[in-house]
């Protein structure tokens, strides 16, 4: 790298995105990292509303390097990403939506830490402004957090400091067929195919906001598109992880997040056409990718939703949405040294096997906790052989 290559380059993909854009640009020109250290790249997607006006506006006056480009609308954020990544120089690229802001010193501490500890991610903490925002992946910094074990598998939108050398050396680009879901995809196989991944939990990094009109980009798309999303996702997980207990725990993410949503209460009032065409769209990837080991990392109500799209009862399934939509709340059984949630047909006839009601996660119930017994979940396993290492640990140390 030469000594004017910027430390990032900041990926702004715009779409009328007034005023929101205002406090975005304003965020980036307020980073403590000096303005010749970044860039700005902003691509405006066929706005009407000023949006690509006020860009050239804030270009012509700002001290960080920009440059606007302006296109017909591309019909999602993957083109204007893609061809801000394009023209990236920095040795870093982070994409910050136009609804968004950073936190202050968000671009210094999130280089310092992708340098410090060589990582080609860094996650920098994220809160919701009018919209929720991910939470438990932000407890402690790390500089090198593990994919499986923690839960950043469950923050994979594209708002992250990226290593552009990682992106040139695989090709990646945003997948501009996928209207939703493309930064999942994008992240995850950042997650998988780079040099590790850090999390920077001490700041506040940015600021994720919920628009007044509610034309948030991960708001929009038909139902038809999440199916998409899951597909994609669960194609690269398959792909780039062999089958096992690690890839298990990472279907976890496209089944509950992105493909289980469609088989909420929500179906109860759709039509028998869009239930049907749904639980079609579901049956190849539940075949292709659901898995005994899936299943036991999921709260009982989410495994017996996918159970019942897996074996074709959707008469149950309609039970169970019914039971969870009047807010009752299943009794717990107890029952040789094993816990179950008795949501309808436990242990009925027409229902399924005892071990789908089985509790096998943490869950809340009415507002209490509900604990495995004997510490039978994926997680409380590996905090016990977490324990058992350290155990040992102090015994050789005890022996010397």
């Amino acid at each position: 790298m030469t000594s004017n290559t910027p430390d990032v380059s900041v990926v702004i993909g715009a779409y009328e995105a007034m005023p929101y854009l205002i406090r975005c640009l304003e965020s980036v020109g307020a980073q403590t990292l000096p303005a010749d250290r970044m860039e700005i790249i902003a691509v405006d997607d066929g706005s009407t509303d000023g949006t690509g006006e006020y860009l050239e506006e804030f270009a012509a006056r700002t001290a960080v390097p920009m440059r606007v480009v302006r296109q017909e609308n591309s019909g999602g954020p993957s083109n204007p990403r893609n061809v801000g990544l394009g023209l990236a120089r920095g040795r870093y690229v982070f994409f910050l939506d136009a609804d968004d802001y950073f936190g202050e010193e968000a671009l210094e501490r999130m280089v310092a830490m992708a340098d410090r500890a060589g990582t080609d991610v860094v996650l920098g903490k994220t809160v919701g402004v009018d919209r929720g925002a991910p939470k438990s992946m932000w407890k402690e910094t790390v500089e090198r957090a593990d994919l499986y074990s923690s839960n950043i598998k469950y923050t994979l939108s594209a708002q992250k400091l990226f290593r552009r050398s990682l992106l040139v050396r695989l090709g990646m680009t945003f997948d501009e067929g996928l209207k939703t879901g493309e930064d999942a995809l994008f992240t995850m196989e950042a997650y998988l195919r780079g040099n590790g991944v850090s999390v920077v939990a001490d700041h506040t990094c940015y600021y994720l906001v919920g628009r007044d009109d509610g034309k948030h980009v991960t708001r929009s798309g038909g139902h038809l598109l999440r199916f998409d999303s899951a597909r994609a996702l669960m194609e690269l997980i398959a792909e780039y992880v062999p089958p096992g207990p690690r890839r298990d725990t990472l279907m976890v993410r496209p089944f509950a997040i992105t493909l289980l949503p469609q088989f909420g209460p929500v179906l109860l009032k759709q039509s028998e056409a869009v239930r049907q065409e749904k639980t079609e769209r579901a049956a190849p990837l539940l075949e292709a990718y659901w898995s005994p080991g899936v299943a036991r990392r999921l709260k009982v109500q989410e495994r017996l939703r996918l159970l019942c799209l897996a074996e074709g009862r959707t008469d149950l399934l309609m039970e169970i949405l019914r039971f969870m939509q009047s807010g009752d709340e299943p009794a717990a059984v107890r029952a040789g040294g094993r816990l179950y949630l008795a949501y309808p047909r436990f242990r009925e006839h027409g229902g399924l096997p005892d071990r789908a009601y089985e509790v096998t996660v943490t869950e809340w119930i009415g507002g209490r906790r509900i604990e495995v017994p004997g510490s039978r979940s994926p997680a409380a396993f590996a905090r016990r052989l977490a324990r058992r290492a350290r155990n040992g640990a102090r015994r050789v140390l005890h022996r010397r």
